[in-house]
């Protein structure tokens, strides 16, 4: 993979086991990356279901695409605190100016108390089935499940939510120096 640079617009592709896309985001700046993770951020961008249907964002966000581990974090700035959504999935890899991963259906909703919701286990047991997902991705995934509860009962990156905004700080100023260039 060629280096990121701060600043730089990308797609977002969700497939599903089967190899169909699932939904895709019409944009994600790069902000910065870490060991874990590359780290990215979008505002009211469109969204596009598998049936076609598009919808917008309606708060900031910035998203984790975790290099190694089987989940991506989306922390979402709403007006009364940051709200995390966690989708259990492959590794993101970049190809073509494009995020792209496959999502696995389990998703874990934490909540600015710090309190959290497992979500979609019929989803996850129907596609399952219908895909034949192999032993070893199901062992995976409830494994990466597990290290997501512990990270949000520990308040681990990037569940610490000072990252988020320090994040965000930083998108805004990239939107603005684009603005001023755009202007």
């Amino acid at each position: 993979m060629k280096e990121l640079k701060t600043g730089q617009h990308f797609n977002i592709h969700s497939y599903k086991h089967d190899g169909k896309i699932h939904r895709s985001w019409d944009e994600a700046t790069y902000i910065d990356s870490t060991e874990d993770y590359m780290i990215f951020a979008n505002y009211k961008t469109l969204v596009t279901e598998s049936d076609g249907r598009t919808w917008r964002t309606k708060e900031p966000a910035i998203m984790y695409f975790s290099k190694k581990s089987w989940y991506n974090i989306i922390g979402q700035l709403k007006e009364n605190g940051i709200y995390f959504y966690c989708n259990i999935a492959s590794p993101a890899i970049i190809e073509e100016k494009t995020i792209k991963y496959i999502d696995y259906d389990l998703d874990l909703r934490v909540f600015p108390d710090g309190s959290f919701k497992v979500l979609d286990r019929k989803e996850y047991k129907y596609h399952s089935k219908i895909m034949n997902y192999p032993n070893e991705i199901d062992e995976i995934l409830k494994n990466e499940l597990t290290n997501l509860i512990i990270k949000v009962k520990n308040k681990e990156e990037p569940f610490a939510k000072k990252a988020i905004f320090d994040y965000y700080q930083k998108y805004m100023s990239i939107k603005n120096e684009t603005n001023k260039i755009n202007n």
